[in-house]
């Protein structure tokens, strides 16, 4: 028996050999519950002759369903019945994540809302074997992690290299016909090995944040595919990806650094809001010299990322001009510096700390984003050869990078952040005179710098105050505010002011 929310495979068998099956078949599951909804999934093929269907059912009951193929091939047109049990506690009995129209922050589908903390791994699926996941899915998991951003082919034409994760300038092949252009030739056994990736980081509460092809930079600036594969390759491919990995919690990053409005942005993001019944979020990622606006208004975005580039500038007026965009969808800033980038002071340390509570305050609700020098390509150790020297941190390879100290901090904000009531978080500038704050209802939460004095001046702010250090997480103050209008904590050094009902 299954439960709610957990992943369920079904297998099917075609009973004939099928030329070129990954762009020759079509197959689907519809799934129905008791009261008549009805949820299509799409299948994909695994090799050989066989498709999968992956379901993840959101209630309990019995559920049937019914597999199609076009062309109709005996063996993938099927029927059966699942029953379902209610989830375990905890996040899978809150569901996947989502985002409506207009939302500033996720959702889980039973309504909790969620920020996004996520690291950066764009290598991690061509490069990492599981035993470095798990260290790295570890590591991330207990600073305060929830997402991971990953490229899921390696994306550059121009890229040389042993078909090998653990060689000097190796790298796991997804599609045999990359390198010219095109995302025909499927490798069935390269996906096997991410579905074991991807289901490490799930178990560690780590979402995969999934990148078809990019458009920009990719992995060492070789040209990558993304702004070349056919529409119509880069849909499919979207598909697929929606197919075998949609079923569990999943973020679909359609387009990644460039203008967003490459024809391939558009077909992917129609294909993955056609196909994806649990509707999971779905956005864009830019490059920095951009607008971060295309498609603004199209039903399939959920979300909009700037980049702010890799020149340890803090820029949360990027942030703040997405956040001003209509009609409105959930920002963040998916790529500020990487920590070490270039020299081991750039955006290093407590830089990263201040740059997320900046980022969220100038509007990026969604979440924050972390990366490392070193990590985000997996340097496999601290003398690989074959990486852009000004995109690497000197001596360091991903074991090293996974221990920057900066990763603590952006860690720590998602933990402050967390079963706070966030639903409609926006930026607040109304009812506290200071810099930098939001609000959420009642809920009001000051980042500063250093120890300054906040005025207050909207009288439904809460009277009762928690001051949390977002350097180590511990909480200095916790008391009702004497005066009505003002309050100064002295303790010294950056800190979080949250006002709120419940002490």
């Amino acid at each position: 028996m299954a439960a709610v929310w957990a992943e369920i495979e079904l297998e099917l068998t075609s009973s004939v050999e099928v030329a070129d099956p990954y762009t020759a078949v079509e197959v689907w599951a519809d799934f129905a519950d008791e009261a008549g909804g009805v949820l299509r999934r799409p299948a994909f093929w695994d090799g050989g002759r066989t498709w999968r269907v992956r379901f993840a059912a959101p209630t309990a009951g019995r559920w049937t369903w019914t597999s199609t193929s076009e062309p109709a091939i005996d063996g993938l047109t099927d029927n059966g019945e699942l029953v379902v049990d209610e989830a375990a506690d905890g996040d899978q009995r809150r569901g996947l994540w989502k985002l409506e129209r207009g939302d500033r922050v996720m959702r889980h589908a039973d309504g909790t809302p969620v920020v996004l903390v996520g690291d950066t791994a764009w290598a991690l699926p061509w490069r990492a074997t599981p035993e470095q996941v798990a260290v790295y899915a570890a590591d991330r998991q207990a600073k305060g992690f929830n997402a991971v951003l990953l490229m899921s082919v390696q994306p550059d034409m121009g890229a040389v290299g042993p078909e090998d994760r653990t060689a000097d300038q190796g790298f796991a092949v997804g599609f045999a016909d990359l390198a010219d252009g095109h995302l025909n030739r499927l490798n069935p056994k390269y996906f096997q090995e991410l579905d074991e990736l991807a289901g490490i980081l799930v178990e560690h509460g780590l979402t995969p944040v999934w990148q078809p092809v990019f458009q920009g930079w990719g992995w060492k600036g070789l040209d990558a595919a993304g702004p070349v594969v056919p529409v119509d390759e880069y849909a499919r491919y979207c598909r697929y990806l929606v197919a075998r990995y949609g079923a569990r919690p999943a973020i679909w990053l359609v387009g990644a650094d460039g203008s967003g409005r490459e024809p391939q942005v558009a077909a992917g993001g129609a294909e993955v809001h056609a196909w994806d019944c649990y509707a999971q979020p779905t956005g864009i990622h830019y490059r920095p010299h951009i607008r971060a606006e295309a498609h603004q208004d199209a039903e399939w975005l959920d979300f909009q990322w700037c980049q702010t580039g890799h020149g340890g500038e803090h820029v949360a007026e990027r942030v703040a001009d997405m956040a001003r965009n209509s009609p409105h969808v959930a920002v963040a800033n998916g790529e500020p510096t990487y920590e070490r980038t270039g020299g081991p002071e750039i955006a290093a340390g407590w830089w990263q700390g201040h740059e997320a509570w900046s980022n969220l305050c100038a509007g990026g609700t969604m979440g924050v984003v972390y990366g490392a020098a070193g990590l985000w390509q997996w340097r496999l150790h601290a003398d690989e050869p074959g990486h852009p020297d000004r995109f690497l941190a000197d001596g360091v390879g991903w074991r090293e990078a996974l221990d920057f100290e900066g990763s603590k901090y952006v860690g720590l904000a998602g933990k402050i952040l967390r079963d706070l009531p966030l639903a409609d978080l926006e930026p607040d500038w109304t009812s506290l005179i200071t810099p930098r704050a939001l609000r959420a209802g009642r809920l009001r939460i000051v980042y500063q710098e250093s120890a300054r004095g906040i005025r207050i001046a909207a009288p439904d702010v809460p009277q009762h105050y928690t001051v949390v250090d977002p350097r180590t997480g511990a909480t200095s103050t916790s008391v009702d505010r004497e005066d009505a209008t003002y309050i100064l904590d002295k303790a010294e050094g950056p800190r979080v002011i949250i006002f709120h009902d419940n002490p």
